[in-house]
């Protein structure tokens, strides 16, 4: 996987590290957890209406998101630290239908370790964290496709597979 990171520039995870458990609302009072997203590929992108280089990554994501979730790919974002209808207005704005998850009070942020905006986490379909981008990416080139495909490739664990 190392070589298909490289591209990008994406820090790699020592094998079999599991990315923090969170689980939040949506601005459509949906939940989403980790827990819930087991056997997806699953892109978690940190993010805020007021960051410059955040936007023209969302519109990047959700075309990822209507593209390939039939294929097991999850694209969650989740906003840091601010309010349902800042987010509400930034997601119409942008058109944007995967779930933004609300961290008013910052606590997603600081148990992933976020320090600056945008910051992307890229999970396999076993849990493991594969990849983390600080800054942003260009996520619709050849190499993050490929590597988006190579872990869709990936098998599903097993129901009930720890």
């Amino acid at each position: 996987m190392t070589p298909l990171l490289k591209p990008l520039d994406l820090v790699d995870y020592a094998s079999r590290a599991a990315p923090p458990h969170f689980s939040g609302s949506t601005i459509d009072s949906r939940r989403v957890s980790m827990r819930d997203l087991r056997g997806k590929v699953v892109l978690i992108n940190f993010w805020a209406s007021w960051c410059a280089e955040c936007r023209p990554e969302m519109p990047v994501l959700e075309r990822l998101h209507r593209e390939l979730a039939p294929q097991g790919f999850a694209v969650i974002g989740i906003n840091a630290r601010e309010g349902s209808e800042v987010i509400r207005r930034y997601a119409s704005a942008l058109g944007l239908t995967f779930p933004l998850v609300l961290d008013r009070d910052g606590k997603i942020n600081s148990l992933y370790g976020v320090v600056g905006l945008p910051t992307t986490f890229l999970v396999g379909r076993d849990g493991r964290a594969v990849a983390l981008a600080v800054g942003p990416r260009e996520w619709a080139s050849t190499p993050a496709r490929s590597l988006i495909q190579a872990l869709l490739a990936e098998p599903a664990p097993p129901p009930g597979a720890p």
